[in-house]
């Protein structure tokens, strides 16, 4: 279900597109970020701070977008979060007790297997964190190379596929993690 309301923006981007071109689906994406922004509000009392991020570069991009007339600045708005995630990750490397990833994956690990948290090593961590900040980086270049070499529908119609894409990885690295992490004896009865 998170999976879809994650989506819903570029779902509506694609549509909206598809019916009145790139100008209608800019100016869309932009209330869908919005209105995304106000169900997280409304469901958690804080907004998570990809979200924002991304909300906040939609609203830029697309208000350039929009006022000068130029496809080009909405274009650049994937590879600019997924550069700006990537230099986070690789940062954290360096900047703080652990690596971004830890921080933003670790509690989700810790309610796995019911009362015996995931005890995840910091060295599959910081490998798993590095991995991601390449996989951002190669994103953001595969965005450029994808609306800067094919047509304008393509772009659009990729933005679906990248997503997935994202999703995928993340589901995978999430279980390359938890195979990492020793298993705890089981209870013989």
């Amino acid at each position: 279900m998170q999976f879809l309301f994650e989506l819903a923006p570029v779902i509506a981007f694609v549509a909206a597109y598809l019916i009145g071109g790139i100008y209608v689906a800019t100016a869309t994406i932009m209330v869908a970020m919005a209105i995304m922004l106000a169900v997280d509000y409304l469901r958690t009392r804080r907004i998570p701070t990809m979200h924002g991020l991304s909300a906040v570069l939609v609203f830029v991009f697309g208000a350039a977008t929009l006022i000068l007339h130029d496809i080009r600045f909405i274009q650049w708005k994937p590879t600019v979060f997924y550069w700006l995630v990537s230099v986070c990750l690789f940062g954290s490397m360096w900047i703080g007790k652990q690596p971004l990833l830890q921080r933003l994956m670790g509690a989700a690990l810790e309610g796995v297997e019911g009362e015996n948290p995931v005890q995840v090593s910091d060295k599959t961590w910081r490998r798993a964190n590095l991995v991601c900040a390449l996989f951002y980086l190669l994103l953001g270049v595969a965005n450029l190379v994808v609306a800067f070499n094919t047509s304008e529908g393509t772009w659009v119609k990729s933005k679906i596929a990248f997503i997935v894409v994202l999703f995928a990885f993340t589901f995978a690295q999430f279980f390359w993690i938890m195979r990492q992490a020793p298993q705890a004896p089981s209870a013989q009865t």
